[in-house]
């Protein structure tokens, strides 16, 4: 079997080819230079919608690559709760909502504070507030101790498991997570779009904890994106675009892991991927536009506050159809007051019936 990367000989001096980065590199500068023009030409409560979205969009797509499912009303309470916004429809937040939409906000709203071991700890145990995994409780607050075996990345059914990765042993995680935070902290003429990408490699490499490896080195990348782009505001998203390439993100991350320590392949994916995720934001915006330019349109439009909810919940993110009586469960209301609130709509032309078919029918916003 080839030796894992961390088991070379020059570890962790990582090398690169840099003119195989030259265009892509200059083309996710171009893209964020022009990105960050184009929010600054938005208004305050406008930016502020985007950066809501694209927070959310960041938390639910980061805890999904793992397999968790978030509610998303949840994350978007959570995230305008501690950044101080006002928006209708607050819900109360679980623990684990809470704790991941705290370790995305600590990493980008204090991008320019050292990386230390206790950050990270409190990270991770901001993952796994009841100190369990599912049914599995878990080391938190501290590096893995390999108590229960080697931390090691499997596939398939029991019996037949493919081990697709094995981390360094824990005896070695206090001396090389050392090395990590001082190459981390330090000052250094290195692109800091670069360094993102050779961070979150050299930590998934460490895997450092017993779990929440993948969301954290995804949180470190959003830190230092955010130093790259030089705000707290965060217009696109990585992690969202990892998602949609997490095939691809996979089979990168096993090739490199068993190669050598020369990196050009990985960080072309990673710049890649960096640059769908930026030329993605045209959505985040239009949506944004789009939300904005229609309350503008019904500024005069006697709404009540049922049929506001709803249609904030069909403009941010809904799940699935509507119905009259998701409307009915949702708006906390009887099912006739759902379809007087419905009709309403209708009239004023901002619903109307799908053509869908089936027993139940269903309604969408009138494009």
């Amino acid at each position: 079997m080839k030796p894992y990367i961390y088991q070379r000989a020059k570890w962790p001096d990582f090398t690169w080819d840099h003119e195989a980065l030259h265009l892509v590199l200059g083309k996710v500068r171009n893209l964020q230079g022009r990105l960050t023009g184009k929010m600054e030409g938005l208004g305050f409560a406008l930016r502020n919608d985007a950066l809501l979205d694209t927070l959310t969009l960041d938390v639910l797509k980061s805890t999904e690559i793992e397999g968790e499912q978030l509610n998303p009303d949840q994350v978007r309470s959570s995230i305008a709760r501690r950044l101080g916004m006002d928006i209708s429809g607050l819900i109360p937040s679980d623990r684990n909502v809470d704790g991941m939409v705290e370790m995305m906000l600590n990493a980008t709203q204090h991008y320019n504070e050292p990386l230390s071991a206790k950050r990270l700890y409190g990270w991770q145990s901001s993952l796994f507030p009841s100190g369990w995994s599912g049914m599995y409780q878990i080391l938190t607050g501290k590096w893995r101790d390999d108590s229960t075996g080697p931390m090691q990345v499997v596939s398939g059914a029991m019996g037949k498991e493919k081990i697709h990765y094995r981390a360094p042993d824990a005896t070695v995680l206090k001396t090389e997570m050392k090395t990590f935070l001082n190459w981390f902290n330090k000052e250094e003429t290195l692109d800091p779009v670069v360094k993102a990408g050779v961070a979150h490699l050299w930590f998934i490499t460490l895997h450092p904890f017993e779990d929440g490896n993948g969301r954290i080195a995804r949180a470190l990348t959003d830190l230092l994106l955010a130093r790259a782009d030089e705000s707290q505001q965060r217009f696109y998203s990585m992690s969202a675009q990892i998602r949609v390439e997490r095939k691809g993100y996979y089979e990168i991350l096993e090739k490199i892991q068993t190669g050598s320590i020369d990196i050009t392949r990985w960080l072309q994916w990673f710049l890649n991927c960096l640059m769908h995720a930026l030329q993605a934001t045209d959505q985040t915006l239009s949506k944004v536009l789009y939300k904005a330019d229609f309350w503008k349109k019904h500024t005069n439009t006697p709404l009540n506050d049922r049929q506001k909810l709803l249609i904030n919940k069909l403009l941010n993110r809904f799940d699935g159809k509507l119905t009259s009586s998701k409307w009915a469960k949702i708006a906390k209301c009887s099912a006739d007051t759902a379809l007087r609130d419905i009709q309403g709509l209708i009239d004023e032309k901002i619903l109307c019936k799908e053509q869908s078919g089936g027993r139940s029918t269903n309604y969408a916003m009138v494009v």
